[in-house]
């Protein structure tokens, strides 16, 4: 037990290492495309730090463990926008733009509640899977369209050859740590009697989650408000569409009926954070706090045995 422990930690800090690397690589190839800050944390960024979720859906589709696959995606998205998002804005107040209210957070809702609808049968089929990616394609092309002009300095560096096998070289560590995550869980969880959907949801989702505490701090500390904001939506975003469709289209699954109970909570979470951010069009501290708030009692309810 001693050993699985080890690897589920050596795999959340290989996750982690992996993500940071296809991040800076991405963002300073972004730049060199002249993409604006939001863009980057909508596209890039999001993407780059949501690669731990993808590869863990997947592989836990995969090996036939479903409620890794769903829980640890919706605990990554809560805690994301409760947490560490809340977090943020509660160490300083975060700047909404119009974009990220009436577009990304609009389609984060839609995006949440379709996965809803969905699941209401506890099963995501192929075609489901296929839907959810056709959006989330369809969502990064506008985004490549729109072609907004950069607004903020985005600390990226210049883009060298080297970020090219960075690039490669992090996709290939997140995949390995990601394989080795779910099999030390799902051995964990077996050993202690614990379901696998609790060990998805807490802490398979916060060590899929360390690429977005780190980047959102990096934010917050040089005051991209855009990038810190942007990278949350746009991971919770690709969390739902790319990882679960990925995982659908890999492997069709069924997943216990508390995993569907969960669904209207997060679903309450992203209209909570919508009507926050649409109110002065920033996220105060007070409102960072009770987000925050939410996101422990979110836990909370997960490890009480709901």
């Amino acid at each position: 037990m001693i050993s699985q422990l080890l690897v589920l930690i050596v795999s959340i800090v290989v996750l982690w290492l992996g993500a940071v690397w296809i991040v800076e690589s991405a963002a300073r190839l972004a730049r060199r495309l002249g993409l604006s800050d939001l863009v980057i944390g909508l596209t890039v960024v999001a993407i780059g730090t949501s690669l731990p979720e993808l590869a863990v859906s997947a592989d836990a589709a995969f090996e036939g463990s479903p409620d890794i696959a769903l829980g640890n995606v919706i605990g990554s998205n809560i805690f994301n926008v409760g947490i560490i998002l809340g977090g943020v804005a509660l160490v300083r107040g975060i700047n909404m733009s119009r974009q990220i209210v009436y577009r990304d957070g609009f389609i984060l809702l839609v995006s949440a509640i379709l996965l809803a609808v969905f699941l209401s049968d506890l099963h995501l089929a192929r075609w489901e899977g296929g839907i959810l990616l056709a959006m989330i394609a369809g969502y990064l092309l506008y985004l490549g369209i729109s072609r907004e002009m950069p607004d903020e300095e985005t600390p990226a560096g210049e883009f060298s050859r080297m970020d090219i096998p960075r690039l490669v070289g992090g996709l290939i560590v997140v995949l390995a740590g990601a394989h080795f995550l779910v099999e030390s869980a799902s051995t964990i969880a077996r050993s202690f009697g614990v379901s696998e959907w609790l060990i998805g949801v807490t802490i398979v989702a916060l060590g899929t989650s360390t690429p977005e505490i780190a980047t959102s701090a990096a934010g917050l500390v040089r005051g991209l408000h855009n990038v810190s904001a942007g990278n949350l939506i746009g991971s919770d975003l690709f969390n739902i569409l790319g990882a679960l469709g990925l995982a659908a289209v890999i492997a069709p699954f069924t997943v216990g009926a508390v995993a569907q109970q969960s669904l209207p909570l997060m679903i309450g979470m992203v209209l909570a954070l919508l009507i926050m951010m649409r109110s002065g069009w920033q996220l105060s501290r007070w409102e960072g706090g009770l987000l925050v708030l939410l996101g422990l009692a979110r836990w909370g309810i997960n490890v009480g045995g709901w």
